[in-house]
């Protein structure tokens, strides 16, 4: 039951950092500004490193991720097209703020229900929660 617990808990984190990643790529090559392209491709790197290292947490329980599953991919894509039509590279920042926001509320929610016991699972979701609020901060000069 506590390795329940704990793949529950690394499946957050693994698909909060895929959103993220999905996200960036529906709107990357909208971006207009180049240094803000350069900090969305660090904000993804930095989610494929977090990817990287959750993957290896599954191998050790002998488990593997759940990947977002391809409608909401889709939607997301479908959504991005929508609300960026014509728009300027602030309506990204704004629109990635939100989607980064709603990131730290999910992890923030799963690691006030999890209880703990991985020691190495907390540290990567409190590594994920420092690297979303960098993004927030990064993301208000693009406002």
């Amino acid at each position: 039951m506590k390795d329940n617990k704990n793949i529950k808990f690394l499946n957050s984190i693994f698909k909060t950092c895929e959103m993220g990643v999905v996200g960036i790529n529906d709107v990357i090559d909208k971006v207009k500004q180049e240094d803000f392209r350069g900090f969305l491709q660090e904000q993804k790197d930095e989610y494929n490193n977090i990817i990287k290292e959750t993957r290896e947490i599954f191998t050790s329980y002998g488990s593997e991720e759940k990947e977002l599953n391809t409608m909401v991919k889709k939607m997301s894509e479908m959504m991005s097209e929508a609300k960026l039509a014509g728009k300027d590279d602030s309506m990204v920042a704004k629109m990635m703020m939100e989607g980064t926001n709603k990131g730290i509320i999910k992890i923030n929610k799963a690691l006030n229900e999890y209880d703990g016991t991985d020691k190495e699972i907390v540290a990567l979701s409190q590594k994920l929660i420092k690297t979303l609020e960098n993004n927030i901060n990064g993301l208000k000069t693009y406002l």
